[in-house]
């Protein structure tokens, strides 16, 4: 940084950074091709497997005949998300790329000035990046004020600069500044420029950077040999000839890996007959006369391959006994499944992509730090977003899919036993099912039936007054034909909870970490978890990696398990068996488990009660689990669960569109084996199609009907984890 020369090569000594192995990994598994070094004494890899894209995160600078580049170093992380999306989806364009890779990150920090170069960079190959080096102002003795820098413009000398703003200082072209120091050590840089008492801060940084090194530009020039050939490459150019190179590695790495695997399960293979037959294979290595002829005689009598001869007579005394026996067994049964499954991979694009997903985020996981070069907007160059207040918002979600934001403010505190207010327009026998409040910077995610999740803004949506219905989510989701909401979850940063955790009609259920949805959305959506054919999504919650899941049953019973029993997985996956169905029964429900709260059980007749959770036990998952609420002739089939407490209130919605509230103090509080109490009389031929918590969403305690309230979806479709 202060241009020292390098120590002597007796004095110098150096070794691989641990990040370096991520470069040469698996080159031993003939993923690369090798070529004979300049005195073709030993072989050499033409290029290297490179877990990452060393090209853009490296960086690289050089001179040829006639041609130079000049790539800037990225950040690890963003590179590689860009990377992952480009996988998940090769229409993306230089926008969509950039709103993960930002732009370049250099060691030295610094700021970049202005978005404009680098968009021209990765869309062309070409661009021009001003950088600024970062500094803060201290108030120093005597009233004096003191600018700070802490980080400079990458390969800038730090010596030089300081040079020439003494140099400034003396040609009286900088007459503000009083003193000038270098106070960098160990624990980092910082210069100090003192100013004198009537200096103005702004005015002095700015004949800084128009005179020194403290603002530089950075050329940016993209050329890389492609094939041999030097080409000037966009963004996009270069993660897809990345892309295509891991794939070739994977794919010879998988070919590598089947042919070991093969020729090993082909020696097995020949154990395992000559065990079968101990006594014989025995008898005629003892009668032969040499090793040869015992290899031949083995193999006529057994049909086996020289190879299979030769491992047979090489065979120790030790690996006949039962143990070792066991071992040929079972090591040659998980090479069976091992060839499957590289099989599978080398006939299928999508796993070799995966693969590749899934190793690039395991480096990221690794080695992946914070952002170094802040990016600032120049003049004319700020985001929407930085114009939008942050604000807060009550967001209205109604059962038959109509969606609004009303500002917090419009709500004025009134005290207990108010009559509350209209919250939103309702149409008969609709009713919100999510309401919570978040700020206009935070996004919406809602998950559908079909296991999809969408994403907006909370400053996309349409801003409605109290009494407004909102307006329809088919308008602002692609939502396909009876395709429903069934939870709305509000996150900042993705950093809310530790996963998401999916229940399915058919019992199965997926835990997928929740920051794996902290990426680009299609436009038709995000798979959240493949269904299959037959199932929809029915729940989700946001856990903490240490929770109880309940799942209930229309069978009457529930199953208690901690999450740690269902292991995590990407987001394009099926699920696991959460819990055993019997016949035409299906899950209703799930919930996570709270001591404070107890388990209102409805069943399609209009009968039901709540069980403390406290009394449902833990068990593995999968089981069918234990009884819940009673069957009993003419109650029908559990239809809907609700965790609530005393003070809560529900409200049952039935098929022919009747609807009752009730308070949850008035449903008796019983044990699990136990029938429940009438809580809805129904007409002859209707039933309870679903169940909600209360939430009041007016002000104060808002006794109006029941349409003026909101309800906090426990109906079996999915609570709404933002409340």
């Amino acid at each position: 940084m202060d241009g020292d020369a390098a120590a002597a090569m007796r004095y110098t000594e150096c070794r691989l950074a641990k990040i370096a192995t991520e470069l040469l990994r698996d080159i031993e598994a003939d993923t690369v091709d090798f070529v004979p070094n300049y005195d073709e004494s030993r072989e050499e890899p033409t290029v290297l497997p490179a877990r990452f894209p060393n090209l853009l995160v490296n960086g690289s600078s050089g001179i040829a005949v006639g041609m130079a580049t000049n790539i800037p170093p990225h950040n690890l992380g963003e590179t590689i998300d860009a990377t992952v999306a480009l996988i998940e989806d090769p229409t993306l364009d230089t926008a969509s790329l950039m709103r993960l890779l930002k732009g370049p990150d250099f060691p030295t920090g610094g700021i970049i000035i202005g978005r404009e170069g680098i968009r021209e960079a990765y869309e062309t190959g070409r661009g021009r990046v001003l950088v600024r080096a970062k500094v803060h102002t201290e108030p120093i003795k005597q009233g004096k004020t003191a600018i700070i820098v802490t980080e400079i413009p990458y390969q800038v000398n730090k010596a030089q600069m300081i040079e020439k703003i003494a140099e400034l200082v003396r040609e009286k072209k900088i007459s503000e500044i009083s003193d000038l120091r270098d106070e960098s050590d160990r624990s980092g840089m910082r210069i100090v420029i003192e100013l004198k008492r009537e200096a103005i801060p702004r005015v002095v940084l700015n004949k800084l950077y128009k005179h020194t090194a403290m603002q530089a530009t950075f050329g940016i020039i993209n050329i890389a040999l492609v094939d041999g050939i030097p080409k000037t490459l966009a963004l996009k150019d270069i993660l897809r000839h990345y892309i295509a190179h891991q794939r070739e590695v994977v794919v010879r790495r998988t070919r590598y890996e089947l042919d070991k695997a093969r020729k090993r399960a082909h020696i097995l293979e020949g154990l395992l007959v000559a065990i079968a037959n101990l006594d014989e294979v025995i008898r005629i290595i003892r009668s032969s006369e040499d090793t040869e002829a015992a290899r031949t005689n083995l193999m006529a009598r057994f049909d086996l391959s020289e190879e299979q001869a030769q491992a047979i007579v090489d065979l120790r005394l030790r690996q006949l006994t039962a143990l070792e026996r066991h071992k040929l067994e079972e090591e040659h049964r998980d090479l069976v499944e091992r060839i499957a499954y590289l099989e599978s991979v080398l006939a299928s694009d999508a796993k070799v992509y995966e693969i590749i997903r899934e190793e690039l985020l395991e480096v990221k996981a690794m080695y992946n730090d914070a952002r170094r070069t802040e990016i600032a907007p120049s003049e004319g160059e700020i985001d929407i977003e930085d114009m939008i207040a942050v604000e807060e918002m009550v967001i209205c979600v109604t059962k038959s899919g109509y969606v609004k934001r009303m500002p917090v403010s419009g709500y004025r505190l009134q005290h207990r036993g108010g009559m509350g207010v209209s919250g939103m327009d309702l149409k008969d026998g609709d009713y919100i099912e999510h309401l919570f409040i978040t700020t206009t910077h935070h996004y919406l995610l809602f998950v559908t039936s079909r296991g999809k999740i969408y994403r907006l803004k909370v400053h996309e949506l349409p801003l409605g007054s109290r009494q407004s219905k909102g307006r329809a989510l088919v308008n602002l989701l692609p939502l396909a034909q009876g395709e429903q909401v069934k939870a709305v979850i509000a996150t900042k940063d993705f950093k809310d909870a530790a996963h998401l955790v999916f229940a399915t009609r058919k019992g199965q259920v997926k835990k997928t970490e929740f920051k794996e949805y902290d990426t680009r959305l299609r436009a038709d959506g995000l798979i959240a978890i493949n269904l299959r054919e037959d199932d929809e999504l029915i729940a989700v919650e946001l856990t903490t990696g240490d929770d109880d899941l309940i799942l209930v049953s229309s069978e009457g019973k529930a199953i208690r398990f901690h999450e740690t029993g269902v292991k995590p997985t990407g987001r394009d996956t099926k699920g696991v068996a959460g819990m055993a169905l019997p016949g035409r029964h299906q899950v209703v429900g799930m919930a996570t488990a709270r001591n404070d709260l107890d388990l209102v059980c409805v069943t399609t007749g209009g009968y039901g009660k709540r069980t403390p959770m406290s009394e449902y036990r833990t068990q593995k998952r999968g089981g069918r689990g234990v009884i819940t609420i009673k069957d009993a002739p003419g109650r029908g089939d559990l239809v809907a669960v609700c965790p609530a407490r005393e003070d809560h209130e529900l409200l049952l919605v039935s098929q022919e569109g009747v609807l009752i509230r009730t308070p949850v103090k008035q449903i008796s509080c019983m044990g699990r084996n136990t029938m429940g109490v009438r809580i809805m009389k129904l007409n002859a031929g209707d039933r309870v199609s679903s169940v909600a918590r209360v939430v009041a969403d007016g002000e104060g305690n808002g006794a109006g009907n029941g349409e003026e309230d909101a309800v906090d979806g426990g109906n079996g479709e999915g609570a709404s984890p933002a409340d």
